[in-house]
């Protein structure tokens, strides 16, 4: 079993607890003052822990959990008590999740430590897909929320389907990533001239300006994203 697939599920294990189980609720809860602030931060820190040791499926390695709960409980906390929610803030969140990660990592590696595994799981390539699909969804969307806050209309369409938007975005960059992973950029090409023309009619009027130049920041930056994290993986491959 190579050791990168250990680092590899202790990321997807990440991505799981922080943005697939991690619901709004439990987002808003976490800044919440007192004893129900704190719960929450603990029930996100448990989950972290737990899913970390369900995924690298060794029972005798209890060590990981324990310094994954506890770090991720400190790093929370603090956040959610001194820092605004800010792009900058997600950032400096993840990197610190991520540096414990590769440290743990780091340090089994280095004592040359082997974790059992199930057979069904042991490819690193599949992990690596996991993970990249994984990126396509929740962590990506907050991301480019992140990046668009400053040019989003502050004026909500009525018209508009509830969430649609952020599933458009979720297909969207599935889509792309596996035309990458499959090496047919052409299909991008195409996903991206039908998206423009169904977006054309509505977007053409000049007094739209604003919103043409919106949709094209957020359609380029997602695209970006997933073509980027496809070339990434594919060279890890």
């Amino acid at each position: 079993m190579g050791t990168i697939i250990i680092l590899v599920k202790l990321l997807c294990a990440h991505l799981i607890s922080d943005f697939i189980l991690q619901t709004d609720r439990i987002n808003e809860g976490k800044h919440e003052i007192g004893i129900k602030g704190l719960c929450y931060q603990f029930l996100h820190s448990i989950t972290h822990a737990g899913i970390a040791y369900l995924l690298l499926a060794d029972w005798s390695c209890w060590l990981i959990p324990v310094i994954i709960f506890i770090s991720h409980i400190v790093i929370d906390s603090v956040k959610c008590r001194c820092c605004k929610d800010s792009i900058s803030t997600f950032l400096v969140d993840q990197f610190l999740h991520i540096a414990i990660i590769v440290t743990l990592w780091f340090s089994l590696c280095g004592e040359e430590t082997e974790l059992s595994h199930f057979y069904a799981f042991y490819s690193a390539r599949f992990w690596l897909v996991v993970m990249a699909y994984m990126l396509m969804l929740k962590p990506s969307s907050v991301l480019l929320g992140m990046f668009l806050k400053q040019w989003t209309p502050s004026s909500s369409n009525a018209q508009s389907l509830p969430k649609a938007g952020q599933w458009i975005g979720y297909i969207e960059r599935i889509l792309i990533l596996t035309f990458v992973f499959v090496g047919s950029f052409e299909g991008v090409g195409f996903l991206l001239a039908a998206k423009s023309v169904f977006r054309f009619g509505e977007l053409s009027k000049a007094k739209e300006i604003r919103t043409t130049e919106y949709v094209l920041i957020g359609t380029f930056a997602s695209f970006s994203v997933a073509i980027l994290t496809g070339i990434v993986i594919t060279h890890l491959f």
